[in-house]
């Protein structure tokens, strides 16, 4: 199967049931991750240039904290946020249901029952081709829909959610089987 993040850390077994077993834990893919670490670069860079190009006297004082002031917030903003938010994000699939987290102060779960999946549409732009990942939607009863983005080792994270369907019990196959048939002493003399 693809590599999972769960062999390093697990996910926190208080979200878990007891006979719930992870089958893959993973973040959005490396890739969503180089745009803000190049803002962070860049921000550093440009405050660092600004502390050796500005003159050492007070109004060169002065500029340089309104140039780190404005770079210390890109930075933070446009860089350090999203990848925090980045490490943060947590596609974990189970074999009962899929879990989807996020946030990095207040934090929003959300739970699939694998067993109320419809539907899942994997798309892959060219570079996410390359790059080997994509964005799998995820249809379930009820119109609800969960969008997993730039989901490293898509394809095979796409049949390891489908054979975990196919695996798991249907609540319609069990309504069925509980159903008493009509029995006789029903009719009327």
């Amino acid at each position: 199967m693809c590599c999972t993040y769960a062999d390093r850390v697990a996910f926190p077994d208080e979200v878990l049931t007891d006979e719930e077993e992870v089958v893959l834990h993973l973040h959005p893919h490396w890739k969503t991750a180089i745009r803000p670490a190049l803002v962070a670069m860049l921000a550093l860079a440009t405050t660092a240039f600004a502390w050796v190009m500005l003159p050492q006297n007070t109004g060169g004082f002065l500029a340089f904290a309104v140039v780190a002031g404005i770079m210390g917030y890109y930075g933070i903003r446009y860089g350090v946020g999203p990848l925090v938010a980045w490490r943060c994000t947590h596609y974990v699939v189970t074999d009962e249901r899929i879990l989807l987290q996020d946030g990095v102060i207040a934090r929003e779960r959300r739970d699939l029952p694998l067993n109320r999946i419809n539907d899942h549409l994997l798309t892959q732009s060219l570079l996410d081709r390359l790059f080997g990942c994509g964005t799998l939607t995820i249809d379930s009863i009820g119109d609800q829909a969960a969008v997993l983005t730039a989901v490293p080792h898509a394809h095979q994270l796409q049949t390891a959610l489908y054979e975990l369907i196919e695996q798991a019990p249907n609540d319609d196959e069990d309504d069925e089987e509980t159903d008493p048939a009509p029995t006789s002493r029903n009719r009327r003399r």
